[in-house]
């Protein structure tokens, strides 16, 4: 219809003005702190991560955990690395979803989860850089735990199904707006936005391919809100986020428009033990009393 062609010129435009300004932002920032030569092995790992989060593998757990398995930034470090790498390519993502699903989806339901994930980031964000580093830490392991299981889930075909309708309305609208303000928050924290984002809306009926733009329009949007405070901050590491971002962008494009669909199965379950070790060391270090807390701020 036209109200949902407008509606998805309207976050196109947007999107890319949000891209532009931030891209511009983060190599400014880079280049003034000495971090403008992107980490080579943050180009690979974004490479690799937003290739198979096109394909619904998720890109936070996996990097999180190659993140902490080869030490490559302090653990207070992460979501800030992690939500300021991630952003490019999940607008590149978010661009590629509206286009081929934008106007499939109820207008109310896309603007208003977009919205509210917005908001929820506002909020995480300053307490992310504020948190001490065992909270984080904690956080960090938790999400990695949850994601486990979440990918688990998807191999034993536990998974909801979904429904077939394009919008919710009533109580259900306003309870996917309020799990996109929370979700949009906890995603500050590192905890991936897609994988609840896509079993709630799947499980209120809607068309599970039509959660596609939702959730990835949800966490472009809200990632630069959280990454335009993260990348001027002292908690982050601007080579490895440089890398994430030039890496990440190329392979969505080739995920999406080349290679489209993989059997990914297999590569979940090498995601789930990856992810269970990382929670594992990270939930360790946070309940270790003998570590200084300031340790890595």
């Amino acid at each position: 219809s036209g109200e949902r062609a407008m509606v998805v010129t309207i976050l196109l435009g947007a999107l890319g003005l949000v891209a532009l300004a931030y891209a511009i932002l983060l190599w400014r920032t880079a280049a003034a702190k000495g971090a403008g030569r992107p980490s080579l092995e943050g180009i690979g790992l974004g490479a690799i991560t937003n290739f198979f989060d096109t394909l619904g593998i998720g890109s936070f757990a996996p990097t999180t955990a190659w993140i902490k398995l080869r030490r490559l930034t302090p653990d207070s470090y992460i979501p800030a690395t992690l939500n300021s790498g991630h952003a490019l390519p999940t607008m590149a993502q978010s661009g590629i979803f509206i286009v081929l699903l934008g106007v499939s989806v109820d207008p109310v339901l896309l603007a208003s989860c977009v919205g509210a994930a917005v908001l929820g980031a506002a909020v995480g964000a300053p307490l992310v850089l504020k948190a001490p580093v065992r909270l984080v830490q904690g956080m960090i392991g938790l999400a990695l735990v949850i994601a486990a299981c979440l990918y688990a889930a998807a191999n034993l075909d536990l998974m909801p199904v979904g429904g077939s309708a394009s919008g919710l309305e009533g109580p259900a609208l306003w309870l996917a707006i309020a799990a996109h303000f929370v979700l949009g928050a906890l995603m500050t924290f590192g905890i991936g936005l897609y994988a609840p984002s896509l079993i709630l809306l799947s499980l209120m009926g809607l068309d599970p391919r039509l959660a596609f733009p939702v959730m990835a329009s949800a966490c472009a949007f809200l990632m630069p809100v959280g990454a335009f405070r993260f990348v001027r901050s002292e908690r982050i590491d601007l080579r490895l986020v440089l890398g994430l971002a030039l890496g990440g962008v190329p392979a969505v494009l080739l995920a999406a428009f080349v290679v489209k669909e993989l059997p990914v199965e297999t590569l979940r379950w090498g995601v789930v033990a990856v992810a269970l070790y990382a929670a594992v060391l990270l939930l360790l270090a946070a309940i270790r009393p003998s570590q200084a807390e300031d340790a890595e701020t």
